[in-house]
């Protein structure tokens, strides 16, 4: 079996990758990154990759297709990841998280990959905490990411036939600890804000809801999606991944946080404007479809393993938010230091050639 990763080198795909070789031991695993994040290591002892067979550089935007010969299946998970991100960077949002990766899922099918596994997100259901959406309810995006999420899912659904099967994973929103770790996700902001400030400042009310999936449930997802048959599911399958245990308002979040990390001081901030963004989500068709691929991370336990790992970290800079595991952060100081042009290309006398490194098994 033959499985190419795309954007391994980001939050989700450390995890990923180590799940993927768990469970398909013989397996050749290709990742495909173009390297923004390849530098927000936390205390790991190694590199996330060595678990590949390969690691190729270079940009989905430019996507050398013959990568995709002899693929079984294509794990998507290139994209610019958040909000923020895609707020400064709306085109190329769209160019990477959408068109980007309708390209690459119509090469695939031509080159004979048997499945394509897109991670998508929950967020599509914007402003809609009424009662917990399923995946027959409107969406309703409200920022460029949610957008190119729900366009990504509308292009590759008339591409899935009997021999090439997809499934879109809309992923609750992202946390726990990671071999790349992300400080710009709302639990994990928390958790750091109470550690290093002794702190958490919520910015809303409180009142928004959100669903969260530990990031190692996520990897399990994907291994799901990668084996998933047609016959669960359909050959085109778009399905929320979390459980509705994780559907919680901010504010009880931050209030768990405080639970388990000592003499830190919650404060909200109730005259904010409304935050739209704020969901509820159901989740059984996920249970039902996937029954032995469900979270296995509750919240406390993600909080914990958190605490514990940032703690080990020894990190000190209260102002962690200028830090390398804030995406939208290494992004501009990448652009600041010359090596990214406004598109987030990589400028050509500013590269470092790398030569592809394989490694055996």
């Amino acid at each position: 079996m033959k499985i190419l990763i795309v954007g391994n080198m980001g939050y989700v795909g450390p995890g990923a990758v180590e799940q993927l070789r768990k469970t398909y031991p013989d397996a050749e695993l290709v990742g495909f990154d173009i390297g923004y994040f390849a530098s927000s290591l936390t205390h790991v002892l190694y590199q996330p990759e060595i678990r590949l067979d390969k690691q190729v550089f270079g940009d989905v935007r430019e996507f050398p297709y013959e990568l995709l010969t002899g693929v079984d299946a294509v794990v998507y998970l290139a994209a610019i990841s958040n909000d923020p991100m895609s707020a400064v960077y709306e085109q190329m949002t769209m160019d990477i998280n959408y068109r980007s990766c309708v390209r690459l899922a119509k090469r695939a099918k031509e080159y004979g990959v048997k499945s394509f596994v897109f991670a998508s997100s929950c967020s599509m259901y914007g402003e809609a905490d009424d009662y917990p959406k399923t995946e027959q309810d409107t969406l309703k995006p409200l920022t460029a990411y949610a957008r190119s999420k729900v366009a990504a899912e509308r292009e590759l659904e008339p591409l899935a036939s009997d021999d090439f099967t997809i499934t879109c994973l809309r992923f609750s929103t992202a946390c726990g600890m990671s071999a790349r770790l992300r400080l710009d996700l709302v639990l994990n902001d928390f958790v750091a804000g109470a550690i290093l400030s002794r702190e958490i400042n919520i910015l809303s009310d409180g009142t928004p809801w959100r669903p969260l999936i530990n990031v190692l449930d996520m990897a399990l997802a994907i291994e799901w999606g990668v084996q998933r048959e047609a016959l669960a599911g359909g050959d085109f399958l778009a399905v929320n991944v979390g459980t509705s245990k994780w559907n919680y308002q901010v504010k009880d979040l931050a209030y768990a946080v405080q639970e388990i990390v000592p003499g830190c001081k919650v404060t909200v901030n109730p005259n904010a404007a409304p935050d739209k963004r704020s969901y509820k989500v159901n989740f059984d068709l996920f249970e039902s479809l996937a029954p032995n691929h469900q979270p296995r991370y509750d919240l406390y336990a993600t909080i914990k393993d958190l605490y514990e790992s940032i703690v080990d970290m020894n990190v000190k800079d209260a102002d962690f938010r200028h830090s390398r595991f804030i995406r939208l952060r290494v992004l501009k100081e990448l652009q600041d230091s010359g090596l990214l042009d406004q598109g987030l290309h990589w400028i050509p006398e500013k590269k470092v050639e790398v030569e592809l490194v394989e490694h055996e098994f």
